[in-house]
Formats: C-alpha cells, structure tokens, sequence
C-alpha cells in the first residue's frame, strides 16, 4: 500500500482487525521511509447499487452522502462521528441485503436514513426532515413536531 504522506510504495501492516460488523477489514500500517502511521479499508468489491433519482437519473450509491447528510443535521448535537458512520454503513448494507434488486429510490433512502435517525436523535431528525421533506411552511414543521411527540 502506498503511503499517503511520502508516497514510498510500500508499508508495513502494525494491526488488523474487522470493521464494519464484519463487513470490511481494518489495517493501521507505518511507512518504512517517513515512519507515519495510517490506515486503510478493505471491503468486498460487489456490484454497484444504483440510486434512482427524483428526476429519474441514475447514479451510483455513495455512502458518503448519507454521512455528509447525518453530519449537517448532527451539527452542534452530542452524537459522536462514530455512530453517524456506523449508521450510514448500516443503510448500506440493508440496502444491499434487503433484495437482489440493484437499484433502490433515493425516496427509500431517504426514508430509511430518517427512521434511524430518530433513534438517535430527534433533533437531527427534524432538521433531516426538514430538508428531505422540503418543509414549505412553519404548519408543515409543527406537524412533523406532534408527529414525532406522539411517537408516530
């Protein structure tokens, strides 16, 4: 593996572990020239899940998406990086899991995101929703608000 800071093309591999639930693998590894440390990912290449678009476009699935997304309505909330990856992994690996089929609505994942989301925290549920559900008016936000009391 090449080494990200001095481009030396080779390295030495300090630990591994699963990562993931089992998913991928973990390796913290060293550079034998500049001696830093980094670490690297390895996962299953299988095939691309395609997401549908609103407009009908198709793309390929990007977790980093949905984790961009969990980390604006997380901003200024006590929810660690950590969960917000795993969370997003998650959505992944249900989404692939789920059925054979290889391409899914972004509406199903925007669905599936706010359904874990308000497990976690309910502020940065209503803030998703907010934008996914392009609240237009303050009735329409309040009624997400007495939805969410009542633990609809």
């Amino acid at each position: 593996m090449r080494c990200p800071y001095c481009g030396q093309g080779d390295s030495r591999v300090l630990e591994t572990r699963l990562a993931d639930d089992g998913y991928s693998v973990r390796r913290r590894r060293e550079c034998p020239d500049c001696l830093n440390r980094f670490t690297t990912y390895e996962k299953i290449d299988d095939l691309p899940l395609l997401v549908i678009k609103k407009d009908g476009r198709r793309e390929v699935f990007d977790q980093r998406k949905i984790l961009n997304g969990l980390i604006k309505a997380c901003e200024k909330r006590p929810v660690p990086l950590d969960k917000l990856e795993k969370l997003a992994a998650g959505i992944e690996r249900s989404l692939k899991d789920s059925s054979l089929k290889r391409e899914v609505a972004s509406s199903e994942i925007g669905e599936l995101v706010m359904e874990r989301l308000k497990q976690l925290d309910e502020v940065a549920y209503v803030r998703f929703a907010s934008v996914y559900r392009e609240f237009k008016d303050i009735s329409t936000f309040f009624t997400e608000i007495e939805r969410l009391l009542r633990k609809e």
